[in-house]
């Protein structure tokens, strides 16, 4: 039978444990905070599991960002809010255990149809570890392309306050997505509502802005010069290179699913040359068996 002493103990060790790691988690936040340099940005190259996070790790990547299109393919799930927050937070609870840097994780619009559940999903993925989220305003199916600007900002707050009162300076990077939608008559026009959405965003407590699919130096440019916090790129070909976005002021540079795009690109390409031809040579290039191994302890 199991005494008072005995529960007091394991309750103090579980106390202990959640303290240490709670602290452990701060300290990687505010490490991760720190990153964000504007013309010196913090470089990204996406992972989506355990293994691709080992391998950019080693490449030396100073933090591991998670792609959530990346990661639901490789949970079996089309991207585009389909993932279970359950299902998420799990993989992104692997990546961090599977690496000595800060994780930050891409949690599509917060896996959550209302502010609310944004704020459960924020707790979750602390819990698992992650010190930074992407949040977008894209909205998937049917309707209008971005959530209302007053909703969207509703969700963003809720973040804020669900870490705030974890004792988390939690990165919440506010992703915009009026250039990867289109949405906007002119470049002008897009312009002004991407900076109207990254203010109110930032106003509601986001600590960066993400605007994916503007490239170009000019458009870049302008942003960096009408956005009060740093600023994030994502990057890919036919984008300018990493030094140039840097010489714009950019704070951050990522690159999505990009990474996993080219992955299983290879894959298919190796599959249809062995199917096809009976040959190898997509193989040729591939990571040595045991440095792979070797990252997994073997």
């Amino acid at each position: 039978m199991t005494n008072q002493n005995d529960t007091a103990t394991a309750t103090a060790v579980v106390a202990a444990a959640s303290a240490h790691a709670s602290a452990s988690t701060s300290v990687s936040a505010s490490a991760f905070r720190a990153l964000h340099t504007p013309g010196t940005p913090l470089v990204l190259p996406n992972a989506w599991d355990v293994a691709s996070a080992r391998v950019v790790r080693a490449a030396g990547a100073r933090a591991v960002a998670t792609t959530s299109a990346g990661l639901a393919w490789a949970l079996g799930t089309a991207d585009g809010d389909r993932l279970t927050r359950d299902r998420a937070v799990a993989a992104v609870a692997a990546i961090v255990d599977a690496v000595d840097v800060p994780v930050t994780a891409d949690i599509e619009s917060g896996y959550a149809p209302d502010a609310a559940g944004v704020a459960d999903t924020v707790r979750a993925v602390l819990d698992a570890g992650a010190v930074g989220v992407n949040i977008e305003d894209a909205r998937h199916g049917a309707g209008e392309p971005l959530r209302p600007l007053a909703e969207q900002s509703e969700r963003i707050a809720a973040a804020r306050k669900a870490a705030d009162a974890a004792g988390v300076e939690l990165f919440v990077n506010a992703r915009v997505d009026t250039y990867l939608r289109g949405v906007g008559e002119g470049p002008d026009a897009r312009l002004a509502l991407t900076l109207e959405r990254a203010a109110a965003y930032l106003a509601a407590g986001a600590d960066g802005v993400f605007v994916p699919g503007a490239v170009d130096t000019a458009t870049v440019a302008a942003l960096v010069e009408g956005i009060d916090g740093p600023v994030n790129v994502m990057a890919g070909p036919g984008a300018p290179p990493v030094a140039d976005l840097a010489g714009l002021g950019v704070a951050r540079v990522s690159v999505g699913s990009g990474i996993a795009q080219a992955a299983h690109a290879l894959v298919r390409r190796a599959a249809t040359e062995l199917l096809a031809e009976g040959t190898y040579g997509a193989l040729a290039d591939g990571l040595d068996y045991g440095e792979l191994n070797e990252l997994f302890g073997g």
